[in-house]
């Protein structure tokens, strides 16, 4: 149980952001209003449908409320620029790693996120009658933001606030289903619960119902239709860049080849070279994800034992020298600064962002290198993840994790200048990240029926896995 009042931000932030200064790019970035955004964005790309842009922006979604997308800065040989979308999170980690906006203001993003978007969600007014309970914080991973946001969440609320570990295999569960209503275990009995802010990453539709009348913030539905199912995102990509025809607006994300059977894999990586990235679809934190640039490292994924049907083969975007050559050239990384050694590493930049009743608003931002430099040349031994892998997160054991902190690149005056971007680089970024949870509220909603009931049906058309359709609770 959490009580006002007892926010500590030693507690909520890695040691090495709790005492950073933000770059004054990236606050006056954060602080630009989504018109200042659209005339920027236009001037530089005089194509863009301006009113359809700030309609975007101003878009307010009704599943994917927060969300944090993985995004490559990459070029092609032309100097074609741009922000490709590798995923997009649903309850994404972040706060952690990033400085405050405003030195007074100590509860950071934390509050920002709580205020703007889980308030206004728990506080809506809908159909059906209000119901009763506590509030909740449910996890299985990331304590340290898990608890940053009970505390803020008891302060806002004023009231105190449960805070809940709930694993995919543990031997017993702490959240059950009773007449449409989440309750969860606390000190051995059971409490109903009114709403729910949810950090369960790892399957969490194991665990919570897909609908019920406990407002959950994100509710499985988005997890599913992209938010934590990398293969429905990707249709839910090219559904909506088909709506954005015309408007000078796509979202930028590598060429994907959907519902691909364990034995037609190394025929679509032939297909760009032999080189190419395989994803276990449904997991995050950097794992399931496999990068194949030599025989080697594809025989060793096939002699893997997997649990699930159906993959997603993407081009690869390494060097200019082994990078998959797609349908819309061959990109490669843009990479850091070369350091005094005169080594470039591969880097992503993380916008968070979440739903507010004035759009889609950025919440925080920031990057992860590679272990491994950004080599001209491959051999048959080159490790790519370690090139390539900019995931911070290493599993330990059952639900044990921890961070490579030493790869983590801070919005901040120093490390910002590293990462060779500006301000027109995390324009792009947003935008990017705007239109792609768009497409995944988007496709949620189209998995309820007219009634308000999950179309089980669609989602098998969208989705055949056997094994994880068995996964989900009913």
């Amino acid at each position: 149980m959490v009580s006002p009042g007892s926010f500590s931000p030693e507690t909520h932030w890695y040691p090495k952001a709790l005492n950073a200064t933000i770059h004054p790019l990236v606050s006056f970035f954060l602080n630009l209003a989504p018109e200042r955004i659209v005339n920027r964005y236009c001037h530089l790309n005089p194509k863009t449908d301006r009113v359809k842009l700030l309609e975007l922006l101003r878009y307010e979604c009704k599943h994917f409320l927060w969300s944090g997308a993985d995004l490559i800065h990459a070029t092609t040989a032309e100097g074609r620029r741009r922000m490709v979308v590798i995923e997009n999170n649903s309850c994404p980690s972040g706060q952690k790693s990033m400085p405050l906006l405003d030195d007074h203001e100590e509860e950071g993003g934390y509050r920002r996120l709580v205020e703007r978007t889980f308030l206004p969600y728990v506080n809506k007014r809908s159909g059906g009658s209000r119901i009763n309970g506590k509030l909740a914080v449910i996890y299985d991973k990331n304590a340290m933001e898990a608890t940053g946001y009970a505390e803020v969440i008891a302060d806002v609320f004023d009231e105190e606030v449960l805070l809940i570990t709930d694993y995919d295999d543990a031997p017993t569960r702490n959240l059950k289903l009773e007449d449409q209503q989440l309750w969860a275990r606390h000190n051995e009995e059971w409490v109903p619960l009114r709403a729910a802010f949810r950090y369960l990453t790892q399957r969490p539709w194991t665990r919570l119902p897909i609908t019920c009348r406990t407002r959950i913030l994100n509710p499985i539905s988005a997890c599913l239709a992209g938010g934590r199912n990398k293969l429905v995102a990707a249709k839910a990509y090219d559904f909506f860049n088909g709506e954005l025809a015309g408007s000078g607006l796509r979202i930028h994300a590598p060429e994907t080849i959907r519902d691909v059977a364990k034995e037609e894999i190394p025929l679509w990586i032939a297909r760009w070279g032999g080189q190419a990235v395989v994803k276990i679809p449904y997991s995050n934190a950097g794992q399931g994800v496999f990068t194949i640039t030599n025989e080697r490292e594809l025989e060793a994924f096939m002699a893997m034992e997997t649990s699930y049907d159906r993959f997603i083969v993407q081009s690869l975007i390494g060097n200019y020298q082994w990078s998959s050559a797609g349908a819309a050239g061959r990109f490669f990384h843009v990479g850091t600064v070369p350091d005094k050694q005169g080594n470039t590493y591969v880097c992503d930049v993380r916008m968070m962002v979440s739903s507010t009743p004035k759009g889609i608003r950025p919440l925080a931002c920031y990057s992860r290198r590679a272990r491994a430099p950004l080599a001209d040349e491959l051999t048959d031994g080159t490790d790519s993840w370690a090139i390539l892998g900019t995931n911070l997160s290493e599993k330990l054991g059952d639900n044990q994790w921890t961070s490579d902190v030493s790869r983590l690149l801070l919005m901040d005056r120093r490390d910002f200048n590293r990462l060779g971007i500006g301000i027109d680089d995390l324009i792009e970024a947003y935008i990017q990240t705007v239109l792609s949870t768009i497409a995944i509220d988007k496709m949620a909603a189209q998995l309820f029926t007219k009634k308000g009931k999950f179309s089980m049906r669609l989602f098998r058309s969208l989705n055949d896995d056997a094994a994880l359709l068995s996964e989900i609770l009913s």
